[in-house]
């Protein structure tokens, strides 16, 4: 049986920690015995979520082994940068946990997808990810330390889906450039997985019209929607020892959908 403290030593980067999958995650890892650093463009969200959590930290610069937030724009080369390096001085580490959970959608028709619309889909969904997953694996393997490093992609990047040319590139990509990084930083200890959602309750899918979600409920083998704590699970198993010897992976968490 897996011990209720898995992370106890942990301290877990969770981006995108302001709401959904991101909170869930942050949740999960603190109850998991992790020190959290939540992330999210939006900074009052963060600290929400810090909240929710227990215990101190609620404001920038916790004290060591308290949970702590912070704001950035993680499609910002510097931003990322400037993230890690704030949560190394405020924890005294590295995070030896990285979750990237930041993402957005704007869809439309590839007919009449704007290059904008297009280009800030990829900028947080593909490009946040690199940059994160990029300062993160040097500060560990500057440190000596182990890691996991967990990407949170979709099964729209692996099956596509209308209205969606944009988003679906962008998991596509967080798909391949987990894989290779897996690759490449297997010789520092460091692992490397994604985790692909399928449709999940969330404020994202929200946004999707309730005559498309029943449509896609009937296409679940589960017949139902999954929940933010589904993939949390899932998370919670890629960054303890319990996997110690996964990675390249890509996790599929959609209750049976195929599309």
């Amino acid at each position: 049986m897996a011990s209720p403290l898995r992370l106890r030593s942990a301290l877990a980067l969770v981006t995108g920690a302001g709401g959904g999958i991101g909170r869930a995650v942050s949740v999960r890892l603190a109850a998991e015995g992790a020190a959290v650093a939540a992330c999210d463009l939006d900074g009052a969200a963060a600290r929400e979520t810090v909240q929710l959590l227990g215990g101190p930290g609620s404001k920038e610069g916790a004290p060591r082994g308290a949970h702590a937030a912070f704001q950035a724009d993680v499609s910002a080369a510097g931003a990322a940068r400037r993230l890690l390096e704030q949560v190394q001085a405020c924890f005294s580490r590295p995070p030896s946990v990285v979750v990237s959970c930041a993402g957005i959608t704007r869809d439309e028709f590839l007919l009449h997808m704007s290059e904008d619309n297009w280009d800030r889909v990829i900028a947080v969904n593909l490009k946040g990810i690199f940059l994160v997953t990029q300062a993160a694996a040097q500060a560990l393997v500057s440190s000596g330390c182990p890691g996991s490093i967990i990407n949170i992609s979709s099964i729209i990047g692996k099956v596509g889906n209308m209205g969606q040319t944009n988003y679906a590139a962008s998991k596509a990509g967080v798909i391949g450039l987990t894989q290779s990084a897996a690759r490449e930083l297997g010789r520092h200890r460091i692992r490397c997985n994604s985790v692909l959602p399928g449709f999940i309750r969330t404020p994202m899918t929200q946004k999707v019209p309730q005559k498309v979600l029943d449509k896609v409920t009937g296409m679940i083998p589960m017949a139902h929607m999954g929940n933010p704590e589904d993939v949390a699970d899932v998370v919670a198993f890629l960054a303890s020892e319990d996997s110690g010897y996964i990675t390249g992976a890509s996790v599929e968490v959609t209750g049976g959908l195929f599309m």
